[in-house]
């Protein structure tokens, strides 16, 4: 809650204050799942946008944008803000935007991919030294030609044209393996089913969007839809560094100021730095140690104090650390660790405390106005003025309509000529009088094809004619054969007719001769009984007479 120029954070003995003009010193906000870390940080970032200092916040569980409606007010809250000496403690949302990378329910978060730039984009993509030098090489290639890599398309052409171009690129760049190429466009791949294809693109962010404040003066709370950017926890951190980077590179020196000119609260804080190279590593701690002269606050928010780089971990002078929970000998070093940097209250003894303290309770020591940090309190942190939980469908309308005028300006994507079209374009312009030479070849392999064709239909045409007359000729030989095979059968049959009737005509002709000789017989028999009755008969009258 903000009282002047500090903001009332919780209530032990003492009131626990971060004082505004030492906020810049960075601060961290630790606990155990559960704890209430989440919370705490709605009662800063509203504390700092009603001091008129724009926030940035990640939403990773949903119930962040609630800072946007006012809290529940019930007998039990009041109750517990007169209790924590919260004099004035009203129901109260902040002015609030909901950003999102991929997508969803909020304004489009876009960057390009120059802007991200290899050191970041290899970590993203989990390369290799190897692989790393070649995409940084893709980089430089592509800024030496003037080239905005803007989305992942550009980069995916640029690794190719590396790889057509390797021998030239090798004499100035030095060696690209095609091995490497292939890596990174398979990492690549991977990115994009993450969302990487939507997150980088343009309309690109302009990060003093997010440094503004609404008509009264207060600070415009920006939050992350980060719900579904949890199961992409690299693009996720990647994001976080490059928007550090970018706001180092982006605002100017101001030195010391009576409030920063932007908090920015790093949720899951422990994504940040997994598996982080020891060069970028180094590159954020400095980041760190210089970005309060541009008067930016970072808020770290983790489990444990632990699973921060020391070097980091030393830049965070405003600390506010949860419960903690010590089952294990590795967990009770942890507990150690984060009571040990605290400066000693005598009261009581941090490190049982820390084991003690129940959920909305915390040890707080933050710095005072010579810059030092307060004895370290056992103090309960006060209730948010905003809802603690996520909120009503009617207070999201109202942040979606409130974003109005950023949506108009990054809510189409913007797919404007870029490396992809020009590279493609010139590989084409390359290839038009090799393709005019293949297209001649093609034509000419196309009528020696068809040349080939007809011969062999007509010497197939040839041997079909030939052996049709081959057919024929077998066929008029077997009529000529049947034919000759026919009248000699039939010259046979007429020889033997001829024969039969021979044989018929002399048995008839013997017949007819024996037939007349019997006749004749005949004849002759009876001319001799008729002579010899005609001779008995003129015997016989003679001898009669």
């Amino acid at each position: 809650m903000l009282e002047n120029d500090r903001i009332k954070v919780a209530q032990g003995q003492k009131p626990c204050y971060l004082l505004l003009n030492q906020a810049n010193r960075h601060g961290l906000v630790a606990g155990a799942s559960g704890t209430g870390k989440t919370v705490t940080v709605k009662v800063l970032a509203e504390a700092f946008s009603q001091a008129g200092v724009p926030v940035f916040m990640a939403d990773v569980k949903g119930d962040v944008l609630g800072i946007a409606q006012p809290g529940d007010d019930t007998p039990a809250i009041r109750e517990r803000a007169a209790k924590l000496g919260a004099e004035g403690w009203e129901p109260a949302g902040c002015p609030t935007r909901r950003w999102d990378m991929l997508g969803g329910d909020g304004i489009p978060v876009r960057v390009t991919v120059s802007d991200m730039g290899p050191d970041l984009l290899s970590r993203l993509l989990d390369l290799t030294d190897v692989q790393a030098g070649v995409l940084a090489v893709a980089f430089r290639v592509a800024d030496d030609n003037g080239m905005l890599l803007i989305d992942l398309k550009d980069l995916r052409a640029m690794l190719t044209y590396l790889g057509e171009h390797a021998k030239d690129v090798e004499l100035t760049y030095g060696r690209v393996s095609s091995q490497s190429i292939g890596a990174i466009q398979r990492a690549l791949l991977a990115v994009e089913e993450e969302g990487g294809d939507i997150f980088f693109g343009e309309p690109a962010l302009e990060l003093t969007d997010w440094l503004t404040c609404d008509d009264a003066g207060r600070g415009i709370v920006n939050v992350l839809a980060a719900e579904r950017l949890m199961a992409s926890p690299r693009i996720y951190a990647m994001f976080l560094l490059w928007m550090l980077g970018e706001l180092y590179e982006t605002l100017p020196e101001v030195g010391d100021v009576d409030r920063p000119k932007f908090v920015f609260f790093f949720d899951e804080a422990h994504l940040l730095f997994n598996d982080m190279p020891k060069e970028l590593t180094d590159k954020i701690v400095q980041t760190v140690k210089l970005i309060r002269s541009k008067g930016v606050g970072l808020y770290f928010i983790s489990q444990s104090a632990a699973d921060i780089p020391d070097a980091v971990l030393a830049q965070l002078s405003n600390r506010i650390q949860h419960g903690l929970r010590a089952y294990t000998p590795a967990e009770q070093k942890a507990v150690r660790a984060a009571t040990e940097s605290f400066r000693e209250n005598p009261a009581f003894d941090a490190a049982e405390a820390l084991l003690e303290v129940g959920t909305g309770e915390a040890l707080v020591s933050c710095l005072n106005e010579d810059g030092q940090p307060c004895v370290v309190e056992r103090a309960k942190v006060l209730p948010p003025q905003c809802l603690m939980a996520a909120p009503s469908e009617e207070t999201v309308e109202a942040v979606r309509a409130a974003s109005a005028p950023l949506m108009e300006k990054y809510g189409q994507a913007v797919d404007r000529e870029s490396p992809y079209e020009l590279i493609n374009a010139a590989r084409a312009e390359a290839a038009e009088p090799d393709a005019l030479t293949k297209e001649r070849e093609a034509l000419e392999a196309e009528r020696a094809a068809f040349e080939k064709e007809k011969a062999a239909a007509e010497a197939k045409a040839q041997k079909e004619a030939e052996r049709e007359a081959a057919a024929a000729a077998k066929a008029a030989e077997r009529e000529a054969a049947k034919a000759e095979a026919a009248a000699q059968r039939e010259a046979e049959r007429a020889a033997r007719e001829a024969e039969h009737e021979a044989e018929r005509a002399a048995k008839a002709e013997a017949k007819q001769r024996e037939q007349m000789a019997k006749t004749v017989n005949s004849v002759i028999g009876q001319i001799g009984r008729e002579a010899g009755r005609q001779l008995m008969r003129g015997l016989f009258g003679n001898l009669r007479r």
